[in-house]
């Protein structure tokens, strides 16, 4: 009995455990609204901001990287706690949630801001970047190649404020651009009831 209350004493004194620093991911699927909302939805994400990455001009504006003149792509900037959500999940809802079999396009939208890509901000990302795209290589439910390249992250830029949380803002117009492009049927197309997990 006298162990235990030693052990409560010693376990009041050194207080909770720390809470583990939140981490950051980069992905680029096509349209930074879509990607914002499917990781917004992951238990863990702490918050999603679309954006623009590897690129070769400072503060690109939306207008300079639509009209493809920056060498940016759209993308996504997730900060998530690892202590609730791996970066292995975040990768898997990437790889869902985007067409891995095209380059400079994503379903309507063409050109290289468009481009997908996992772009790796440490060396463990970057071996799990490579794990999954050879898991899903072997495992893919559909005929053509992968073809998502994994690059070293550079700067990421935030887009314009108008930009952030477009899905829910715009709802109606959100649902007008996914349904007009394809996107969700192209998904589906590709990954099947994978999806639906």
């Amino acid at each position: 009995m006298r162990a235990l209350l030693i052990l409560a004493s010693l376990l009041a004194l050194s207080g909770p455990a720390p809470a583990q620093t939140p981490a950051r991911a980069i992905f680029a699927g096509g349209c930074f609204w879509c990607m914002e909302e499917a990781f917004e939805k992951v238990p863990g994400v702490l918050s999603v901001v679309s954006g623009y990455t590897d690129g070769r001009t400072e503060n690109p504006t939306y207008e300079q990287v639509s009209a493809g003149v920056t060498g940016h792509t759209e993308a996504v900037e997730v900060v998530y706690d690892p202590a609730k959500v791996s970066y292995e999940k975040l990768l898997e809802v990437f790889w869902l949630n985007h067409d891995p079999t095209t380059l400079d396009r994503q379903f309507c939208d063409s050109g290289s801001q468009y481009r997908p890509g996992i772009y790796w901000l440490t060396e463990e990302q970057r071996r799990l970047a490579e794990a999954s795209k050879a898991k899903w290589e072997k495992e893919k439910p559909f005929g053509e190649r992968i073809l998502t390249p994994i690059v070293k992250a550079s700067r990421f830029w935030p887009a314009e404020e108008y930009h952030q949380d477009y899905y829910k803002k715009n709802p109606v117009r959100y649902r007008f651009y996914t349904s007009g492009c394809g996107r969700y049927a192209r998904l589906d197309q590709l990954w099947g009831r994978l999806r639906a997990k």
